[in-house]
């Protein structure tokens, strides 16, 4: 075996025990899988505020990023204010306003990913609407479980390392002029 292939086959090996689950004892991180669903609401004069929560004993991250706010079919030419409400890096209620719509200037707003964690709460402060708000409901969830083929696979790359020899550097030839 040539020196380039067996230092090849040394990497690769080192290479599938990250993946089975570390390196000289160090855990590479779970199994990560994100989910992402569509999020809309309607605030209007019969419905002025939505509140948008999820169950706390869920072990995964929640994240909503809004993408637009936008004025729908029946508005009014008026200034349609829509506040968020939710919570700070100290975890206090703050409210603030993120947009002021209205027909004849601004119908709508995009918000470019505007990510919120939940609970969050949207009011229409001022005017009639309707006004859609939509966006993305972000799921992150970590594994932790190791699943039977994982720890074989660990197994087994343990066996190749103890098989393949050590790379030897190359001797030195004599009589080059």
């Amino acid at each position: 075996m040539a020196v380039g292939t067996g230092a090849a086959l040394a990497f690769l090996s080192q290479e599938s025990r990250a993946r089975a689950g570390g390196i000289g004892g160090l855990r590479v991180p779970a199994p990560v899988t994100m989910d992402s669903f569509f999020f809309g609401c309607e605030l209007s004069g019969h419905t002025r505020s939505f509140t948008f929560k999820v169950e706390e004993e869920d072990d995964a991250e929640h994240v909503l990023a809004l993408t637009m706010l936008c004025l729908t079919e029946g508005a009014k030419d008026e200034c349609n204010v829509v506040e968020v409400v939710a919570r700070n890096h100290d975890h206090q209620e703050i409210a603030v306003p993120v947009a002021n719509l209205k027909l004849s200037c601004q119908p709508m707003l995009s918000l470019d990913d505007f990510q919120l964690q939940p609970p969050v709460t949207f009011r229409l402060k001022s005017g009639s609407g309707p006004v859609r708000i939509t966006g993305r409901h972000q799921i992150v969830t970590i594994s932790n479980d190791v699943s039977e083929e994982e720890e074989s696979e660990e197994e087994d790359s343990e066996e190749e390392e103890a098989e393949l020899c050590p790379v030897l550097p190359a001797k030195k030839q004599g009589g080059r002029p």
